[in-house]
């Protein structure tokens, strides 16, 4: 495999995460992964350092702009060490999964240390069964959701049994310039080089509007468009989970069986994110209602982060996603027809590519000199947000995977939340599974297990209501 092409100047779009980072909002993404047999620490770090040189984004630091004028930049660490990354948690009892979320939340809650690459590895090998698990964190100004898994490409095997990795050149990183003037250009250079893309880019997006609106099949649709965007910038309406924020990090996680999934998708016509969305938001409906909220005439809005990464980006590093703001009304009560409303919104949203319209509004943001970002990011907050709640469907692998022989049981992502966001949801597909994993602030949601069984009850509704249109449609084909 190629070693995937490293920018050194980060891009505003990966700043933007280091900006708005702090104590109550830690701007790491991750995952909480069980295996089957124990993976001595040892062990662990051979097959990872092994791998090294596939990332070696993985062997930098961010280092600030010295001058203040420009995005910081990727350095290599001259003092790198994998024992700085990879650590082993011992715990005085077998733990089972809700005290593994327990030691994962404690671990999602400390931001990470910016002197050192910014990942970080947590080996338990005392898990009830004869199981291990692993908790990663990895900043979001390195990855988003898919580069993420393509990242797991590298580090997993599809074989207990791999082949041996293919030899590959030695790498020799460039000396960092130490000359002031030279630092100075380059902080220039950088600052000038930065807004020009992002010019372009916010030129060719309003290019791609002006010419998808010039189509008769978009036209068309504008009545219905122009009800999506003012969701972007009006007020939410504020849900029990949506408070001031501590930074305490509590997990909650399900497993949902991908044919069952299918099954429901199937018989509603729709997608298997239209049943993710339609699962979320009825449980966001119900969980209002037991804390006494109202939910007549009220929506819950959520960020769908959307890739925009092309086949030819797979394996580069960073990020390249745009935001869908869906809002759904909490006061649907009937399952199917809620449904239905998420397959027509989100319908509509993918064939106006609304998407790469709202990467051109963001474009606005990072035409920004960086300093003037920074200090954006430093004094940002705001009493609601612009959302109500994250929420990221990324497909995995549908076959098992290994780490150092052992096979991978199941895995939990995490989506970080902050700034009046206090709980989010991350779901990924593996192995014929659907794993959701709850993160929420212990500030503003201090019972996202309760959310959890909630969810749990909606699916297995959905799953049965579905079950019951199967056994109807084939007495009437009888």
């Amino acid at each position: 495999m190629e070693r995937p092409k490293l920018n050194r100047r980060m891009t505003s779009f990966d700043a933007t995460f280091l900006y708005l980072e702090k104590k109550e909002c830690p701007l790491h993404i991750g995952s909480t992964s069980v295996f089957e047999g124990k993976v001595p620490l040892k062990t662990l770090k051979k097959h990872v350092a092994e791998r090294l040189h596939l990332i070696p984004r993985y062997t930098q630091k961010v280092v600030p702009d010295p001058f203040g004028i420009s995005h910081p930049t990727w350095e290599f660490d001259e003092n790198f060490d994998i024992d700085n990354h990879i650590f082993e948690i011992k715990s005085k009892k077998k733990l089972d999964l809700n005290g593994l979320a327990a030691v994962a939340g404690e671990k999602m809650t400390d931001l990470m240390d910016r002197e050192k690459p910014l990942w970080e590895l947590y080996l338990i090998n005392d898990m009830k069964g004869d199981h291990s698990a692993l908790i990663a964190k990895v900043h979001h100004c390195m990855v988003d959701g898919i580069s993420g898994v393509d990242l797991i490409k590298i580090l997993f095997d599809i074989s207990p049994d791999p082949p041996p990795l293919p030899e590959v050149e030695e790498f020799k990183p460039e000396p960092r310039e130490t000359d002031p003037t030279r630092q100075l250009f380059d902080s220039i250079l950088g600052s000038i080089e930065e807004g020009m893309n992002r010019f372009l880019e916010m030129q060719a997006g309003m290019m791609y509007l002006a010419s998808s609106l010039a189509n008769p099949q978009t036209a068309e649709k504008l009545p219905l468009i122009a009800d999506v965007f003012p969701s972007v910038a009006a007020p939410v309406d504020l849900l029990p989970f949506n408070g001031e924020c501590s930074g305490e990090r509590r997990l909650a996680w399900s497993e949902y069986s991908f044919t069952d999934a299918r099954k429901i998708k199937n018989a509603l016509n729709g997608t298997v994110n239209d049943v993710v969305l339609t699962v979320l938001s009825e449980t966001v409906a119900r969980y209002a209602k037991q804390a006494g909220a109202e939910t007549v005439d009220r929506k819950v809005r959520f960020m769908m982060p959307v890739s925009l990464r092309q086949k030819e980006q797979r394996g580069s590093l960073g990020n390249l996603i745009s935001i869908l703001p869906v809002e759904i009304p909490l006061d649907i009560e009937d399952l199917a027809k809620r449904f239905a409303y998420v397959n027509k919104k989100t319908g509509l949203m993918k064939e106006t590519r609304l998407a790469e319209g709202l990467l051109t509004i963001g474009a606005v943001y990072s035409l920004l000199p960086a300093p003037m970002q920074s200090v954006i990011g430093t004094i940002a907050d705001t009493p609601i947000p612009p959302f109500n709640m994250v929420a990221t469907n990324v497909p995995g692998p549908q076959i098992p995977l290994y780490l150092a022989g052992r096979k991978m049981l199941a895995h939990y992502p995490y989506v970080p939340v902050g700034y009046g966001l206090g709980l989010g949801c991350a779901i990924f597909s593996y192995n014929q599974n659907l794993y959701f994993g709850l993160s929420s602030d212990a500030g503003a949601m201090k019972d996202v297990e309760k959310f959890k069984e909630l969810m749990d009850g909606v699916f297995e509704e959905m799953l049965a209501f579905c079950g019951e249109l199967g056994e109807r449609a084939e007495s009437a084909n009888a």
